[in-house]
């Protein structure tokens, strides 16, 4: 069986056995789709696994109404996108954003497979989403994630969001951990 053949998960691990992963690496893409998508449908599945796993009843209900909180349309061109970041087809992280007024986006669905992560994947996709919000004319960003979800407030510090709460503070007692950053 040639690479071509092998299943999708064989590729995306053998790619990940040949090394880090960047936004130039062989087999590498970033895709700006739709939530319809099929791969993009992945992912959101197993976003949902994610959040139930580790928020459970936390907000009173479960994650599949949240992602289901906004249409389909929300994350798509004109006004948003929903990107995939693959290696060799698979997608292994992902990101969207809506658009929230004539200069502003929120950044939603930050996702990265979990055999991923680790490999600066998210920021990856972080910065490509970035770099497509300022294509299409935005100037600042908006987002949040959830007390549970340390990683996350690490990765969006380190890329220089402004934290709209007390870091000092404890993140059960945030609850919701809102940013934003200026597009220069």
């Amino acid at each position: 069986m040639t690479q071509r053949e092998a299943p999708v998960a064989e590729r995306v691990a053998l790619r990940q056995a040949q090394g880090p992963v960047s936004a130039q690496g062989p087999g590498v893409a970033y895709r700006h789709t739709t939530p319809l998508d099929p791969q993009a449908q992945l992912v959101l599945r197993d976003l949902e696994r994610e959040y139930d796993a580790r928020y459970g009843n936390l907000f009173g209900e479960p994650a599949s109404v949240e992602i289901a909180r906004y249409p389909a349309d929300a994350f798509s061109a004109p006004g948003g996108t929903f990107l995939l970041l693959e290696v060799d087809g698979a997608p292994v992280s992902a990101g969207a954003f809506m658009t929230i007024d004539a200069t502003t986006v929120e950044f939603k669905r930050m996702w990265t497979h979990a055999d991923h992560r680790g490999r600066g994947l998210a920021k990856l996709a972080l910065a490509e989403l970035e770099a497509e919000a300022r294509r299409r004319g935005f100037a600042r960003v908006v987002l949040s994630t959830g007390p549970r979800q340390p990683e996350a407030v690490r990765l969006y510090l380190a890329t220089g969001y402004t934290p709209l709460f007390d870091p000092a503070q404890d993140a059960e007692q945030i609850v919701i951990h809102h940013f934003e950053k200026e597009l220069s």
